[in-house]
């Protein structure tokens, strides 16, 4: 039973709860205002403005770090509080100059602005003076130190959640202000841009650079000018109520300007939701929230700023067609025509299944179950597939194996709760920045172990308790030996496995191979360390293991996949908050794409094309008949190209040619295949080979929703309209099936999402108006109405409500040759976003990396003697990449590393080969070995100085306000003393 406290305010008596600070109730009861300028319930008490100070038992006191005592007597309206409270804010505007009218910051959110305001603050006693410094502009956003009042929530947020550890202030200057790491500039620091400085900033010191000059009526100008309306309003208005009254009008009027529009990030799996401003058709800043489910206040630099692409002169506005062998613009009619006599000649000649379809992840839930019911229900084929083959769908078998539902297993704050993080073949921090910054916050504030598998060292790497890095494609072997040594020295979990655990006997028998001794031989990793390992696992109360594309793009992604849930299950680290696997999703609706039946072996909800039941629920809704066996998956597509058997694809939002594995193998089905249509923004490399190219939208100029890594269910709005003749893919697929002779008559997505809910019971009771603002819903939802953001908590998703064990096996074989000796290892980074068609249409982001890279090692650049900057050749067996080299520590030996981020000559899938995960045809990009030539042996380095690895990080607990304090010239507000 929740224990309460008496609590008198102002004469009153309150009944609160253990455990809560004073502002926050105060605030939350509206008892009257008091000031915080530096408070933000995202972030908690800082303390640096003073200007929230109460009367407690007579003591004057800040209320933003004064939990509540039972019979504590508060006085919040007293001559001496108001008096304590003027004087610090006087002191906030010694160091902001007020000239709200003629700012980019006047949008009706300015804390200062709103708290002199409400305060009635009509004349400060001390004048503003300016620091003497100059304003600093990034790539992305400025930082101003005369309008900078210190309050150090920018230095919080980023070294207590982001925790990039970049931001500090230098309490010992004469005029303290804000630095970069130790005293650069923004772009010459350790800084990675996610702006959430600039999110809780309360005033315009820091601010986004599309914002500046554009957001209000007066703001552009140039500074001469600016600087004589502020002197000009200063004189004419005797008091700060005048002004404010001006002000507030001027930003009432921007209202009618600048659209707010609740939206979801189209990047990473995360799902950051937040509002993005627009106006026009200019996109002026991106807002997160506290509500904001997955994310709340944080973000990444793409998130944040990486939006230049929608508006880019790149964009296709028209339909193209082919003629003559060269592409034409034409109407919409045109396109539609072709396309449906095209489908129909060859399904007439060919058969249903002549044809393919390819849906996308970048796209609505509902366009996914536009595009899989064209495959099914028009044309009558199963094959019909989409990125989750490239990426997750290894982990999502591992965890349909073992546990019954493929996603994961909690929510991102789960991540927060472990005792223990293990992360597996995932570059968290630049894959996925936000979440990677909720378990480094565990781990700097709450004691979070944190231990790190992957070949390659990045930042999780360099801030982990423990990082291994076990030979490639060997984390089955010691994922096995680990659990194995558990169960051998008796230290699984014997109670949870008997009640909720199948096939336990079976599964320890076929360990028996997976002794400590063949795993040190096999994985690198020492004897003594595995058992380290095991010890660790077993000693913390819950563990959660997260992975990504370096375990699932292995030929045997599925097994590493499966062995993860198994260490989970022998353990007892399902069911309960703070525990569960979690398979990290690469794009933004990877998993809703799968969900909602782009798949060729399940409809919609993953229900099984040959179970009887349901392929007859399907058939009668849409009034077909179906076959009872599986599609073609994206692989297979391909090879059927070459064996001549497909002869229609139709690709939509997936750059198929620079993203499958092996693509001189792709580009070459592409120039057999018969007909090709192409759905994008961009004329990209694989529309190149399209015999039609159809202009679609991105999520800015649609309606929908996605599901994150976590099975959350998000809406996206529309905040503009479709640029030129371009449409949303919604609206295209339905006039390809209405060219095809098909009466659908979708008036908006959520006509699509209630048809395909009704047909799948994993999401059946979310609607629209559930997921209105910043609601949202995780699958599978109940019976009762309600959703599961802890999956497995009274059952498994088998019959019996069981898991299972699976039993594994380990018989890969290296594929390095004397000659193919360089292992050849790719991914993401921070600053683009897979092949980089939307991120290389952002001026900051190419600013920051203007071209891909190989890493290398300081060995293998001291052999071929070759320095940074060097162009090199790197050929395999399939194919050859030309591009530069960054000599690093990040590889060692001959393990180099190539991003994704490429579409022309250093695209790593030039020399990835056809291998692919035996169980669900994922190609094994992590798994291909080269040589390399040297072309020439020195040159300009690919990563540019300013970009933030280069920096140097500054960690520290928060402000240091502390420093503040035991400065000479500070004194407690109330206590005399003006500084």
């Amino acid at each position: 039973m929740q224990a309460h406290q008496v609590l008198t305010i102002d004469g009153k008596d309150f009944l609160v709860e253990e455990g809560m600070r004073l502002l926050d109730f105060i605030k939350a009861q509206k008892l009257s205002f008091v000031p915080s300028i530096c408070y933000n319930e995202s972030l908690g008490p800082i303390e640096t403005c003073d200007s929230c100070i109460v009367e407690v038992n007579g003591q004057l006191q800040r209320a933003c770090s004064t939990m509540i005592e039972n019979g504590m007597v508060v006085n919040t309206q007293v001559e001496k509080v108001k008096s304590a409270q003027k004087q610090a804010l006087d002191r906030v505007l010694e160091h902001h100059e007020l000239y709200c009218t003629v700012c980019d910051y006047n949008n009706g959110n300015c804390e200062i602005h709103n708290t002199m305001g409400e305060f009635g603050l009509e004349h400060q006693s001390n004048p503003f003076k300016s620091k003497g410094y100059e304003k600093d502009y990034g790539a992305f956003y400025r930082y101003d130190p005369d309008q900078c009042i210190l309050c150090g929530r920018c230095v919080e947020v980023c070294q207590d959640v982001q925790v990039n550890e970049t931001l500090t202030i230098d309490w010992k200057r004469n005029e303290p202000r804000v630095i970069w790491d130790n005293d650069k500039a923004i772009d010459e620091s350790s800084c990675v841009n996610c702006g959430q400085c600039v999110t809780v900033c309360p005033c315009n010191a820091l601010m986004e650079n599309n914002m500046l000059g554009k957001a209000g009526y007066m703001t552009n100008q140039e500074p001469g000018l600016l600087r004589s309306m502020i002197e000009l309003t200063k004189k004419a208005e005797t008091g700060y109520g005048p002004l404010f009254a001006i002000s507030d009008s001027e930003a009432a009027m921007r209202e009618e300007t600048i659209e707010k529009t609740k939206t979801v990030c189209t990047y990473c799996g995360v799902g950051c939701s937040f509002d993005v401003w627009t106006k026009d058709r200019e996109i002026l800043r991106v807002l997160p929230h506290e509500d904001s489910p997955a994310n709340h206040i944080s973000t990444c630099v793409k998130g944040k700023f990486a939006w230049d692409y929608v508006n880019s002169e790149e964009r296709l506005q028209k339909p193209l067609v082919r003629k003559d062998g060269y592409f034409q613009e034409v109407e919409w009619d045109e396109a539609l025509s072709v396309i449906s006599n095209r489908f129909s000649e060859i399904k007439n000649q060919y058969g249903k299944d002549a044809l393919a379809f390819i849906s996308s992840s970048k796209c609505t839930n509902e366009e996914s179950y536009l595009m899989q019911k064209l495959s099914r229900q028009v044309i009558g084929t199963h094959n019909v597939d989409n990125c989750s083959r490239y990426c997750q769908a290894p982990a999502t078998q591992g965890l349909f194996r073992t546990v019954g539902y493929g996603g994961d297993s909690g929510s991102i704050e789960d991540l927060e709760k472990a005792e223990m993080v293990i992360t597996i073949g995932t570059n968290t921090a630049e894959a996925h920045p936000v979440i990677a910054s909720k378990i480094k916050r565990a781990h700097k504030l709450l004691g979070q172990k944190l231990y790190v598998f992957d070949i390659r060292k990045h930042e999780m790497a360099e801030r982990a308790d423990k990082f291994y890095k076990p030979n490639p494609g060997t984390d089955l072997v010691w994922l096995s030996a680990v659990t194995k040594y558990i169960i051998d020295q008796d230290w699984h979990n014997k109670a949870f496995i008997s009640e909720w655990v199948n096939d336990f006997e079976t599964y320890y028998e076929s360990l028996e191979p997976f002794t400590l001794e063949y795993a040190e031989n096999k994985t690198g990793i020492s004897q003594a360390e595995l058992k380290h390992i095991a010890k660790q696992i077993t000693e913390v109360n819950t563990l959660s293991i997260c992975w990504a594309m370096g375990v699932t793009q292995h030929r045997i992604g599925s097994d590493t996949s499966t062995a993860i849930s198994n260490l989970l299950l022998v353990t007892g680290n399902y069911m309960r908050p703070g525990t569960g696997a979690y398979p990290l999703r690469g794009h933004n609706n990877v998993q809703g794409c799968s969900d909602m039946g782009s798949m060729p072996n399940t409809f919609p909800g993953y229900q099984d094309v040959s179970d009887d039941e349901i392929r007859h629920k399907f058939e009668k809704a849409w009034n077909v008949s179906l076959d009872s066996e599986r599609g073609l998956d994206n692989h297979e597509m391909i090879d059927s190209i070459h064996e001549g058997k497909l002869h229609s694809l139709y690709i939509k939002g997936e750059d198929t040619g620079v993203v499958d594995a092996n693509i001189n193998y792709v580009r070459a089905a592409f120039e057999k295949i018969d007909f090709l249509v192409v759905q994008d923004l961009f004329l990209s490399k694989t529309a190149e080979f399209a015999d039609v190219v159809l202009p679609a939208s991105p999520s800015l100029e649609k309606d929908g929703t996605f599901t994150n890594t976590e099975r959350r269910i998000q809406r996206i709005n529309k905040a503009l309209e479709p640029l030129g003749d371009s449409k949303p893919d919604w609206e295209i697929i339905q006039l390809i099936a209405q060219s095809l002779g098909v009466d659908w008559d979708y008036k908006h997505p959520s006509e699509i999402w209630f048809e395909a809910q009704e047909l799948m019971p994993l999401v059946k009771g979310v609607t629209y108006d559930r997921l209105e603002g910043f609601d949202s819903l995780q699958w599978p939802m109940n019976d009762d109405g309600s959703d599961t953001p802890l999956l497995y908590t009274e059952r498994f998703n088998f019959p019996d409500g069981k898991a299972k064990l699976y039993p594994l096996e380990f018989n890969i074989e290296s594929k390095q040759t004397e000659e193919m000796s360089l292992h050849v290892n790719n991914g993401r980074v921070l600053e683009h976003f897979h092949e980089g068609n939307m991120t290389y249409q952002v001026p900051g982001l190419k600013y920051k990396l203007p071209r891909n890279f190989c890493e290398i090692s300081e060995e293998l650049a001291k052999e071929h003697g070759i320095e940074n900057g060097a162009r090199v050749k790197i050929t395999s067996k399939v194919g050859t990449t030309e591009v530069n080299v960054q000599v690093t520590d990040r590889v060692t030996g001959n393990y180099i590393y190539i991003p994704l981020n490429d579409q022309n000559e250093g695209a790593p899938n030039f020399i990835t080969d056809s291998d692919v995960d035996k169980d669900t045809n994922t190609p094994a990009y992590k798994d291909n070995y080269a040589k390399l030539e040297v072309i020439s042996k020195k040159g300009e380095s690919p990563i540019p100085k300013h970009n933030s690895r280069f920096g140097t990080r500054q960690p520290q607990i928060s402000v240091r306000v502390q420093d503040k304090w035991n400065q000479s010239s500070y004194t407690f507000p109330g206590k005399g003393g003006d500084a």
